[in-house]
């Protein structure tokens, strides 16, 4: 699927969208350059998934946990991480029942669960959002 996204609002819409295919354990990747959208995205799933914070980019925390109503929202950014990441206690997330994990510069391939990728990327319009179709890896 792909959606041309033309302003923030439409982005987080489209997120909002894209939740609604989303159950508990489920892992969402998200790749894009830099201000591509990533985080703006994930605002979306975070609204549909009914998290009432602010949600904001975990660049420099790595992991921000947010408690929605329907399913707690995980949201990782891995862009400054490499190597071995099971000193993080990153794994203990994936794949957990509550909730859904959103990986942002995704490092690993190491999964469990059933796996979304989306692209994010400009484009002459606004976004150009790349969702896949879901995985089991």
């Amino acid at each position: 699927m792909e959606i041309i996204a033309k302003t923030s609002e439409e982005t987080i819409q489209a997120g909002e969208r894209f939740a609604a295919l989303l159950q508990g354990g489920d892992v969402v990747l998200l790749s894009g350059e830099l201000g591509a959208g990533k985080t703006t995205f994930t605002k979306g799933i975070a609204r549909a998934l009914g998290v009432k914070e602010p949600v904001t980019s975990p660049t420099f925390t790595i992991i921000k946990e947010y408690k929605g109503e329907k399913l707690a929202l995980y949201h990782m950014d891995m862009y400054r991480l490499s190597g071995d990441l099971s000193e993080l206690g990153l794994e203990e997330y994936l794949g957990k029942e509550d909730g859904v994990c959103v990986v942002e510069w995704c490092c690993t391939k190491d999964f469990h669960a059933r796996v979304f990728e989306i692209a994010l990327e400009y484009c002459g319009e606004g976004r150009k959002i790349k969702i896949s179709e879901p995985k089991s890896i």
